[in-house]
């Protein structure tokens, strides 16, 4: 699919190409600064991640200064960099490093340090190397990134997944230490005395570059350097530093990594889901508006008979379909938490989409996903109150502590134990306490008291009145057809919003596991607002075919059905795990499964209460439209 292009002339063939394409509109972010010539530019490093080449075989990020990589720091140590909590979240340990760079200023063969490997950590390294893990610098708040060349499009891009830490295609059977990076820096001449850095190429190699008898390094050697785990290591690090002109402008210099792969897939997943969902809700509109519609005429006929009234089966249950669900409290404490996961996934949607959430603000994204998950309790109270107060709850206080805390809860577990495993293996990854001990104050401080508060303005407004009275005596509900019982109905439901999404889902999981950036959130946000409207209307269609079979236990149906794509998402996460991944340390097998489940829980969440909300209103509607002696 992609290939990496020789470095000079990627280098040159991108600044001349890339003005041509760069349209896209300006993302907010940092500040520019404008350097004079020979005015020092700040290399930062951040942690070491696995790359997604063929397959990805770890998920384990390393603090770039680990003790058992022998990087050279900086005298007096590396000083830690102001970071988001988003970034922080996501793996980010943004420190100082050694690297002296000027503007203007080429340089070759630069001696960074003279260092010393141990056999034991050799082995540590070239185990990192088979793994495909790469280095990530950052300049001027630009990521490190390799000139790519997408083979379909032939489109020219900036890959910021990082650079490689060592080689092992050349020869597989003994790994090789990339010592050397050729730093290629484009920058924007604003006049003769100002200028701008508006891109970071960084190409590595390996060279054997310790001479006998000499100090200095010859990062000419075309031998290439290998880490013997028999005997201790000694080798120089050097870099070299190039500074190219581009035409490109400062405010455009993110358009070269905001490539979406594949563009004309998700053009024609998109369209496929639209015309799907498009044909989907004609046909069930009309089968419903024809069906049901004969249906309320001939029950709202002058004449009733009893075989009149016999006809169908929904008509039949009209006394028990408001009857109260088993375990109330908790169905509610789900819509409602479900609800508050709508919302957060709507606003967040919507500020990427316009641009908002800038790639150079590192953890933007996932801040703002925290922020509005913190703002919005409110909903997910206001929404399990009500639903709590319609299905003939009473004991309000459980119910209100549950839908602040049973949620929040049950993935701060999970988070916590996964960070247990990321702790063993000494990965950078790790939450810090005190990143865990901000989310901890915003929940309690804010996101709980705003639960509560909408909570109590939920039960002000009250229960949604029910069209209908309930019967005092149950009845009696006969065999239904197998596709119609709970747990096969919830999978078959499920399918339709799954096939929507499950293109796009491709490239969320390759973004959050294979540290591959994601950008395209207008095919995000089409393909929520698609599978948003399948799951209505899948559940919708099934619960009526449930009430027409007199099976009017629709409540937790309704919401299973809704949430029954979480079935496939998480049986195509195992297929992901299967074809993509090559994990080769049980403690990336527990996260990866831990996370896909944390994510196929989210979406049970937000598919089930999209689908209760749908069905409830539906039905609602469905029986005030007829009377009822």
């Amino acid at each position: 699919m992609l290939a990496p292009a020789s470095a000079l002339s990627l280098v040159v063939a991108g600044a001349a190409l890339l003005p041509s394409f760069t349209t896209a509109f300006y993302l907010p972010g940092t500040a520019p600064r404008d350097y004079q010539e020979g005015e020092s530019i700040d290399v930062f490093v951040n942690t070491l991640t696995p790359m997604l080449n063929s397959k990805l075989h770890s998920l384990i990020s390393y603090d770039y200064y680990d003790n058992r990589f022998h990087f050279c720091a900086p005298e007096g140590g590396a000083e830690k960099q102001p970071e988001s909590l988003g970034s922080i979240l996501f793996g980010d340990r943004i420190l100082s490093s050694p690297y002296q760079l000027s503007m203007m200023e080429n340089s070759t063969c630069q001696l960074l340090c003279r260092s010393s490997v141990p056999k034991e950590d050799a082995t540590f390294i070239n185990e990192r190397i088979r793994e495909d893990y790469g280095l990530n610098f950052i300049i001027d708040g630009l990521p490190s990134s390799e000139m790519m060349r997408d083979s379909k499009t032939g489109e020219i891009f900036l890959d910021a997944q990082g650079f490689n830490l060592g080689d092992d295609e050349t020869t597989p059977d003994r790994p090789a230490l990339n010592n050397h990076y050729d730093i290629w820096i484009q920058y924007h001449a604003r006049d003769e005395h100002h200028f701008r850095v508006v891109g970071v190429l960084v190409y590595p190699r390996t060279v054997n570059s310790m001479v006998a008898g000499s100090t200095e390094p010859d990062c000419f050697n075309k031998s290439p350097l290998y880490l013997s785990e028999a005997t201790d290591n000694e080798f120089f690090y050097t870099y070299s530093v190039s500074f190219v002109e581009s035409d490109i402008p400062w405010g455009l210099r993110w358009d070269a990594y905001l490539h979406v792969f594949d563009p004309k897939i998700h053009w024609f997943s998109l369209i496929n889901s639209l015309v799907i969902v498009g044909f989907l809700v004609f046909m069930v509109a009309m089968v419903l508006y024809r069906t049901i519609s004969k249906d309320i005429s001939r029950y709202n006929a002058v004449d009733l008979s009893d075989e009149v009234q016999e006809d169908y089966g929904w008509k039949l249950v009209h006394g028990e379909v408001f009857r109260l669900p088993p375990r109330p409290m908790l169905l509610s404490v789900m819509v409602g938490n479900g609800a508050h996961l709508v919302m957060m996934c709507i606003v967040t949607l919507i500020f990427a989409l316009f641009g908002f959430l800038s790639p150079s603000n590192r953890g933007s994204l996932a801040t703002v996903l925290l922020i509005c998950w913190t703002f919005f309790g409110c909903v997910s109270g206001y929404g399990s109150a009500r639903t709590y107060a319609t299905l003939g709850g009473e004991q309000w206080k459980p119910n209100l502590v549950l839908t602040a805390i049973l949620f929040p809860l049950v993935v701060f577990s999970v988070i916590g134990l996964l960070n247990l495993f990321l702790i063993a293996a000494s990965a950078s990854g790790a939450v810090p306490f005190g990143t865990i001990l901000a989310i901890l104050l915003l929940w309690f401080l804010i996101s709980a008291p705003l639960s509560v508060a909408g909570y109590f303005y939920g039960m002000k407004h009250g229960a949604f009145a029910n069209p209908v009275r309930v019967a005092s005596i149950p009845r009696q509900i006969p065999p239904k057809p197998w596709y119609l019982e709970t747990w096969q109905a919830a999978i078959l439901g499920g399918i339709l919003p799954f096939g929507a999404a499950f293109v796009e889902l491709y490239f969320v999981l390759s973004s959050l596991f294979g540290n591959r950036a994601y950008y395209a959130f207008g095919f995000l946000f089409l393909t929520f607002a698609v599978v948003a409207l399948t799951t209505a209307t899948v559940t919708v269609l099934f619960v009526y075919f449930i009430l027409c079979a007199e099976e009017y236990r629709w409540h937790w149906r309704a919401f299973l059905i809704g949430g029954g794509s979480a079935f496939w998402v998480f049986a195509y996460g195992v297929w992901y795990w299967a074809s993509r991944l090559s994990l080769d340390s049980f403690t990336s097998v527990v996260l990866y499964f831990g996370y896909l489940f944390l994510f196929a829980l989210l979406d049970f969440l937000v598919g089930g209460s999209i689908g209760y909300i749908a069905t409830h209103f539906a039905i609602r509607r469905l029986y005030a439209s007829i009377r009822v002696d």
